[in-house]
């Protein structure tokens, strides 16, 4: 039977598990560091977290030496040894042992990414020799055992030259001890998956009768998937006499006695595979996320061609009498709710919790505070608000750089704080919250606050801005977003370079969100970010202007007024409006896009932003709701300030998606022009 080699089909489906299995796990393993942390310099440290700890790591190697990542092989195995120490009381957990662990997992997580993506690995054997002086030991029992004494550089070892440099020493090693070896074999299937049987139980069930020193999946010459195990221990033949109903079968290998003998290799073939194989729990299928795009643009398709048959069911009024059309509108109206849940059901197996980049941010803040001599509480509230799984990716860096310029920049140190009459321990807030078809993300810290006074000074110096005299917050946020400028004197590794904060503004603008800032000076700064739900599909109120139609986003708009002409007013050559209380100032669509226009007739307008952000869109009809597929505009010759993107409505026309980032940046210059804020809109 053949080996599996590293660039066949099974074992890049599989190597795809095994990179979501690794995530998993060192999400785990970040968060339960971070837990046992409070236990350093302590006689002991919770055994519970302890297990969870040992158990990821335990994994871990397990499942890389599979596959044949040796790097994180051993430094898991390395782990795993300091952690049973630990559990064991040999060891109480040291600073040194602490960062130690914490470097062990950064480079573990590195050396994974590095396998995956084919590039040079690197070396590990500063951080090994790192944890095994934690650990007092050069050698410590299970797992790899002499295959650490070797090399630990950082050579990767497919799984065909794994087996045949290490598996004979390991076999000698274990038979020289006086213990039995047993070659084990699990053919998993979907009937054993309904009963709980996989291949992790089954890895479980062996680890807890002797010591696993290889595993491996292979395909049988029939097809499908097999998984080989050897296991050596005290376990005699009677331990297996039920394993045969679980998919198990077994062999124990041969020797002539001596404790040099070489054990033989010739074993039979596992049992033919006949079955579809479940690799994880029957409840839990991993999709690749491009499937599920392919599903979404599928859905978007029936969406579009639903519009079109609700287009021809109008036109087919005046010739059908209305008993005839009734049943075909009535059917039409079902596959629109149908369509509705079809895709809300997409979009929920799209949602993933933000919580995986709030947990991400407990492991970065350590190191921030470590670095910044500062102590930090970070405060996690609304973690389980679900968003798209493509913008948790994509804001993954915007709120990371964002929480290191909350440390470096915002708080003070513990003495800073306790002259002005604070804790000397700052607290940085990630707080997330689902409003309609948005999630608004906020993050804050009660430090001191931004220096408005300097951003001006700044400013000035790079010719951004001439008076200072009217910095709203607003003007303040698009300057601390300009490119270029920056506070700091002097760049280090997480901030002074003065581009941070500019990509940050354009990801969340790019995502179709919105950006806003409120700070008061010793008191602290808080952004907030306000995205939609999701990209792919959203409901919209389609305007017309001159004759031409465009779609905005429903999710962006406050509300929907009409205007009587009468009651603008031209204020330093811009339009206003009376708006509850205050003055509301008016961009006209056909002006923005240069669009010829006549006549003073009735105008509507769409509200969209708050606060100074707020301005009346003014078109000539709001036509009505339409629930449209948003396509974006990649051709950068193409992209026009005011266009987000396209839209192909019911009866085959493009209509173009208009940009409400863009709107509200050009109320802030129309409020400047005012000389005033208009005041926010009052609670309902």
């Amino acid at each position: 039977m053949s080996i599996v080699e590293p660039n066949s089909e099974f074992l890049s489906e599989f190597l795809e598990d095994y990179f979501v299995e690794c995530d998993e796990h060192l999400t785990i393993i970040r968060r339960n560091l971070l837990l046992i942390e409070r236990f350093v310099n302590q006689p002991r440290v919770e055994r519970s977290v302890l297990n969870e700890l040992f158990r990821s790591f335990h994994t871990l190697k397990g499942i890389s030496g599979m596959v044949g990542v040796r790097p994180a092989e051993q430094l898991a195995h390395q782990m795993e040894s300091y952690l049973r120490a630990l559990r064991d009381n040999d060891l109480s957990l040291t600073p040194a042992g602490m960062d130690a662990l914490m470097a062990g997992t950064k480079l573990t997580e590195q050396v994974i990414a590095e396998y995956r993506l084919q590039t040079p690995p690197t070396d590990i054997s500063s951080v090994m020799t790192q944890l095994r002086a934690a650990t007092g030991s050069d050698a410590s029992g299970g797992g790899i055992g002499a295959a650490d004494k070797r090399d630990i550089g950082s050579t990767v070892i497919p799984p065909s030259t794994a087996l045949n440099r290490e598996l004979d020493e390991k076999l000698t090693a274990a038979m020289a001890s006086g213990r039995k070896v047993w070659r084990i074999w699990f053919v998993p299937s979907p009937l054993l998956a309904e009963r709980g049987i996989n291949v992790n139980v089954v890895r479980s069930r062996l680890q807890q009768i002797g010591d696993l020193i290889h595993a491996e999946p292979k395909v049988p010459p029939n097809g499908g998937i097999a998984f080989e195990f050897i296991v050596a221990g005290d376990a005699d033949e009677s331990t297996f006499a039920d394993w045969d109903e679980d998919g198990i079968t077994h062999t124990r290998y041969a020797t002539d006695g001596s404790p040099s003998s070489k054990p033989a290799l010739d074993v039979p073939s596992p049992p033919p595979v006949s079955q579809t194989v479940t690799l994880g729990p029957s409840s839990i299928v991993r999709v690749d996320l491009g499937r599920i795009d392919d599903l979404m643009r599928m859905v978007g398709d029936l969406v579009i061609s639903r519009s079109h048959l609700d287009n021809r069911l109008d036109g087919l009024e005046d010739s059908m009498t209305a008993p005839e059309l009734r049943p075909l509108q009535e059917i039409n109206l079902k596959m629109e709710r149908q369509l509705r849940d079809l895709r809300e059901g997409v979009m929920r197996v799209r949602m993933v919790p933000i919580g995986e980049i709030f947990e991400r941010m407990r492991f970065v803040m350590r190191d921030l505070a470590r670095e910044y001599d500062k102590k930090v509480n970070l405060e996690l509230i609304g973690q389980q608000t679900e968003i798209d799984k493509l913008l948790v990716e994509r804001m993954m860096d915007p709120i990371l750089h964002l929480v290191r310029n909350a440390v470096s920049h915002g708080l003070e140190s513990a003495s800073e704080r306790v002259a002005k009459g604070k804790p000397p321990e700052g607290k940085i807030s990630l707080r997330a919250s689902a409003a309609a078809e948005n999630v608004v993300i906020e993050i804050e810290d009660d430090g001191r606050g931004v220096d408005v006074e300097k951003i001006a000074r700044r400013a000035q110096e790079s010719k951004l801005i001439d008076d200072v005299t009217s910095l709203d917050k607003a003007t303040l946020l698009d300057l601390i977003c300009a490119p270029g400028l920056s506070t700091r004197d002097e760049a280090d590794r997480t901030s002074g370079r003065g581009m941070g904060m500019n990509v940050v503004k354009n990801t969340i603008l790019g995502l179709g969100g919105s950006f806003d800032l409120k700070t008061e000076r010793g008191r602290g700064t808080c952004f907030r970010i306000q995205l939609p739900l999701t990209l792919a599909i959203a409901d919209a109120l389609v305007v017309s202007v001159a004759g031409q139609r465009y779609a905005v986003l429903q999710s962006s708009v406050r509300e929907v007024i009409e205007i009587e002409p009468l009651t603008i007013r031209v204020l330093e050559n811009n339009e206003i409006i009376p708006y509850r209380g205050g003055v509301l100032p008016l961009l006209r669509l056909a002006g923005f896009f240069g669009i010829d226009q006549r006549g003073n007739q009735a105008l509507r307008a769409f509200v969209i932003g708050s606060g100074s952000n707020a301005v009346g869109v003014v078109v000539d009809r709001i036509l009505g709701q339409r629930e449209i597929v948003v396509r974006g505009i990649a051709d950068p010759l193409i992209q026009v300030a005011g266009i987000v993107g396209a839209t192909e409505l019911g009866d085959g026309q493009i209509v173009l998606i208009l940009d409400s980032a863009a709107f509200t940046s050009a109320a802030r210059k129309l409020s400047r022009g005012l000389g005033t804020e208009v005041p926010p809109r009052p609670a309902l």
